[in-house]
């Protein structure tokens, strides 16, 4: 089977020689993936989007990092590589780095599990690219046109790594319209696709994504642990989850003998995979679905004195920029007033983000502000973090956090 040319380019990118500012330098000595245009000191004047940067250091004159330049973005240099060591970026290059990678998934992979991050962006050393695999077919989303000129041999390697059967391509906003490629959003660049929805397994659990046309991926697997934890503390339960999507938490649950689940998106389409997704598993349980504003919703329930064992509420980013980060905590702070309200006695209340503007501490700290208002004990039994699949390597790639709340009466 071949790659289709269209992941070819016909930009020969040029070698840059840079110089930063202290405070540039130190992010680039200290590991950290992004070069703001402010901290550029000095650089070529013909400098094109995918060009090599080569980072200077200041005072001595040894390169400190290589990045793509990218002329789109305030983060103008995306670093790629940053050790002490030399490098020559090429194809060899980028292969060690995705062999690297797989390494860290493979106590995943060891699970009945055939979903999984390969490539995490920036954590894994490819800034403005991400890679998912569900089952057979890998997914690869590009965010940024630094990887055009790179593109035939990153994706050959990803596709030898993972040995998947087909390759998709999915594009940002931004690279849709851009007219320096030929790529298509959802194109299969290698190999077929009978059906654009996939089956995968998690944790034993069948699940699918819609590969095409899905958000992001086709799926979010962040939150696969929490999901399987979830499950496994729902059997003989009722369960809510709140902002469900194409229902992982929901599916986990009934897979795991909840008595009943209750999935509530705003999105009927979002309901009907999750209804689908259950379907793929047997279970016994009930399964209702509410296509709502999940505020509105959960108020409606509190009037009528509904609870249930365990309610998961796990909702979208809330401060998509820094002028949001103040009505994101009021948000964060109101959905936990509602979920004690909904969770039954000795119930369990999961509250989860995915704000990376919102830091993991400050998140606990309004969920424990909120809880320890209120008359209820509890004890906080876990916090957790991103999967092992979801590395991290700098503060800002962060961003997902989860606080488990057990009441005690």
């Amino acid at each position: 089977m071949l790659f289709s040319t269209k992941i070819q380019s016909n930009y020969k990118p040029k070698r840059l020689a840079v110089k930063l500012n202290a405070k540039g330098e130190q992010f680039v000595v200290k590991k950290h993936p992004w070069v703001f245009s402010n901290n550029i000191v000095k650089i070529n004047d013909d400098a094109k989007t995918g060009d090599l940067a080569i980072v200077f250091s200041k005072n001595k004159n040894k390169v400190v990092g290589l990045g793509l330049y990218d002329a789109n973005s305030p983060i103008r240099i995306k670093i790629i590589h940053s050790d002490a060591s030399k490098a020559e970026i090429n194809a060899d290059f980028f292969h060690l780095k995705i062999e690297e990678a797989y390494k860290k998934r493979l106590e995943l992979l060891k699970t009945n599990t055939t979903s999984y991050r390969l490539l995490f962006g920036e954590n894994d050393g490819f800034p403005g690219l991400i890679a998912d695999v569900y089952d057979t077919v890998l997914v690869v989303k590009l965010y940024s046109e630094i990887w055009l000129p790179y593109l035939e041999p990153i994706l050959k390697s990803l596709q030898i790594v993972s040995n998947v059967d087909t390759v998709v391509i999915r594009l940002s906003r931004g690279l849709e319209q851009s007219k320096n490629h030929q790529l298509k959003d959802g194109e299969v660049v290698f190999g077929t696709l009978e059906n654009e929805v996939v089956q995968f397994i998690e944790h034993n659990v069948k699940f699918s994504a819609n590969v095409i046309k899905g958000h992001k991926t086709g799926y979010f697997l962040d939150h696969r642990a929490n999901r399987k934890q979830v499950g496994e503390w729902s059997g003989g339960k009722t369960v809510l989850d709140v902002f469900s999507y194409a229902g992982g938490f929901s599916v986990h649950a009934l897979y795991n003998g909840a008595k009943s689940v209750t999935s509530l998106d705003i999105s009927k389409q979002a309901l009907e995979i999750a209804y689908q997704n259950g379907k793929l598993n047997d279970y016994s349980g009930k399964h209702d679905t509410i296509a709502g504003d999940a505020f509105v919703e959960l108020k409606k329930m509190i009037k009528s004195k509904q609870t249930f064992d365990v309610v998961v509420i796990d909702p979208p980013s809330f401060a998509k920029q820094q002028s949001e980060i103040d009505l994101a905590k009021r948000k964060y702070a109101q959905l936990a007033e509602l979920g004690i309200q909904l969770t039954a006695s000795k119930g369990l209340l999961v509250l989860a983000s995915c704000s990376s503007r919102v830091l993991a501490q400050s998140f606990f700290d309004i969920n424990l502000q909120v809880l320890n208002n209120q008359s209820r004990p509890f004890n906080n039994i876990l916090n957790t973090y991103h999967d092992i699949d979801h590395p991290i390597s700098f503060p800002e790639g962060a961003y997902l956090k989860c606080g488990y709340y057990r009441f005690l009466n």
